[in-house]
């Protein structure tokens, strides 16, 4: 047997530390479910227990029982008024998981997360290993672990699923599977290898290619860079297979999900999320009320036709600052949270197949701007950018000649910076409990330097817009905190920054205080002393910072954002004082 050298114990090692991790992981600690895991949870048991993809009240159950709570984002869709509700959402994660969570329905999910990023990793090394040498190990370690891959291992998403999915088929693409290299001389040199032209290989890899894209259909790009792997010498008989064998699972599942929910995708029904506050359908109501439910919260079918024109979401504006914040934002940005992209540019980018790599993600991500300019990047739940996680193994194969070990130390530390809280909390609840506003997984340094995402319609870190009539406010740290009325206050002592989005332009607001001391209120560089027991309004400056864009709120109206800055002096740290911002009475 082959002695593993030191890069395969490396990899090896750290996927057993997190298969291990997975295992002994205790989810009970979490005060609630993240984004949309309720519904893969309860779609994966639904196929494990009854082999059948119906929402039911024994589905409920089953759930509180394993979880001992109810679910929280539990969506759900029917196309026949309420006689038969499935879940919203593709079954392929599910299926998935349904034999994991039918082993071990508290830890089944995380664990075939586990394996599955342990196998692709696996394979993408053994294959990578022809291209950049005996390292390749080393640095598919470097792209799971220096980035946010890892951590979506405790999270029931499928975007992990998504991503391992596209890793498989592009190493059957690009270097014809995992087996070892033959010899030859044929005219596309290195790379071209015996039974490259088989139909059996395009079609697995137009089928794991359709899973992804029938998921989110931006995805479709993905195929661009398969396509370009076909050798010429069997380029007609290739096509065909891939996008014959991506056809036939796209019409299969179209006719599966059409039985389901009278919809060709499971995007396309009526559609409702329910929560505590709702109740839920054959526990808190019968499946017959389905129609007053939608008439009452309104369907959320993704798949309907659009009011919005399709020029105003090509808003330059919108288009330049969601570049801005896909690349560098606090919390979503792909260079901060998945640094080792730049990989495969410092190793070198070769010839037209890489470069479809290159084009394949561009593509993707532009699809994203298009279809969801204000959530490019997954919503309220995501971890950083998790609709980008399945087109990240794109960037693993434009690394195309050998590396050395040394940019590991650099590209470590950089990406501890804004990893490295994360690789502390990857099992903790993501969102900090007191506060239920600030994101474990940003780092002090990232809150430091860089920018807030003002386009993004889930980080509504600040409180109820209504609020602020007029305008939109966005709190950029902890402070202040929230009364249980929803009002902010801010405690003695603290300083808090704002976002400060108006469709009018301003240069202030009116702040009101109520405090039973003298409080010198302290904004930018202005101080103002108000006497103690008397309620007045302030006039606060707002400082400009050049940003301008559409807001999801705005009517696709661009708005401007400007900052402000906040300190109560005068008052100790223990007392929080309420204040309320508003329009200038005497007008803007």
């Amino acid at each position: 047997m082959a002695k593993l050298s030191w890069p395969w114990i490396v990899l090896l090692g750290l996927l057993a530390l997190l298969t291990l991790a997975a295992l002994t992981f205790d989810r009970s600690g979490w005060p609630a479910m993240m984004g949309d895991e309720a519904s893969y949870l309860m779609q994966a048991e639904s196929l494990a227990w009854d082999f059948d993809a119906g929402y039911s009240r024994g589905d409920y159950q089953r759930f509180v029982d394993h979880w001992q709570r109810p679910p929280q984002g539990l969506i759900l869709q029917s196309g026949d008024g309420g006689e038969s509700v499935v879940y919203g959402k593709p079954f392929f994660y599910a299926l998935y998981l349904a034999p994991f969570v039918r082993l071990a329905p508290v830890r089944g999910a995380f664990v075939a997360n586990a394996l599955l990023l342990a196998f692709v990793s696996v394979m993408a090394a053994r294959v990578l290993e022809r291209r950049v040498g005996a390292l390749a190990p080393l640095w598919v370690a470097v792209f799971v672990f220096a980035s946010v891959t890892f951590a979506h291992v405790f999270w029931v998403h499928p975007d992990l699923f998504l991503m391992c999915l596209t890793a498989l088929a592009l190493t059957l693409a690009f270097e014809g599977g995992w087996r070892r290299p033959l010899p030859t001389g044929g005219s596309e040199g290195v790379g071209e290898r015996r039974g490259e032209g088989s139909w059996i290989r395009w079609i697995a890899v137009g089928a794991l290619l359709a899973v992804v894209a029938i998921s989110r259909p931006p995805y479709l790009a993905l195929l661009l860079p398969a396509l370009a792997a076909i050798p010429r010498r069997s380029r007609r008989l290739g096509i065909a297979a891939l996008l014959g064998s991506a056809l036939a699972m796209w019409a299969a599942v179209a006719l599966v999900q059409q039985g389901l929910s009278d919809s060709w995708t499971s995007y396309g029904a009526e559609r409702l999320s329910f929560y505590r506050h709702t109740g839920f359908p054959a526990v808190d109501y019968p499946l017959a009320d389905w129609p007053q439910r939608i008439e009452e919260y309104g369907s959320s079918a993704a798949a309907a036709p659009t009011a919005v024109r399709w020029d105003k979401r090509l808003s330059p504006s919108l288009w330049l600052w969601n570049t801005v914040y896909f690349t560098l934002g606090r919390h979503v940005g792909i260079l901060p949270y998945f640094l080792p992209v730049l990989l495969g540019f410092v190793a070198g980018v070769r010839g037209w197949k890489s470069w479809s790599l290159v084009m394949a993600a561009v593509a993707t991500s532009a699809m994203f701007f298009l279809w969801t300019p204000f959530n490019f990047y997954g919503g309220g739940g995501a971890l950083a950018n998790r609709y980008f996680l399945p087109i990240y193994p794109l960037f693993w194969f434009l690394l195309a000649k050998p590396l050395s070990w040394r940019w590991l130390l650099p590209l470590a530390a950089i990406s501890g910076l804004f990893v490295g809280e994360l690789w502390l909390v990857a099992r903790e609840y993501p969102v900090t409990v007191k506060t239920e506003r600030d994101y474990r997984y940003v780092t002090p340094v990232a809150k430091r330097v860089l920018p807030f995402e003002t386009t993004l319609s889930h980080l509504k870190l600040a409180g109820r817009e209504d609020l602020y009539p007029g305008f939109f406010v966005r709190f950029l740290d902890h402070e202040p905190w929230l009364d249980k009325n929803g009002g902010p206050r801010l405690r003695g002592g603290r300083t808090a920054h704002f976002l400060v989005a108006s469709e009018q332009p301003l240069t202030a607001l009116d702040l009101e205080l109520e405090a039973s001391a003298p409080v010198d209120v302290v904004a930018g560089e202005d101080g103002v002393r108000r006497l103690d027991g008397v309620s007045q309004r302030f006039r606060v400056p707002l400082s400009e910072t050049g940003i301008r864009h559409p807001m999801w709120w705005s009517k696709w109206q661009p708005v401007e954002v400007y900052r402000l800055s906040l300190r109560f002096d005068g008052v100790g740290q223990d007392e929080a004082v309420p204040f309320r911002l508003s329009l200038p009475a005497d007008g803007p």
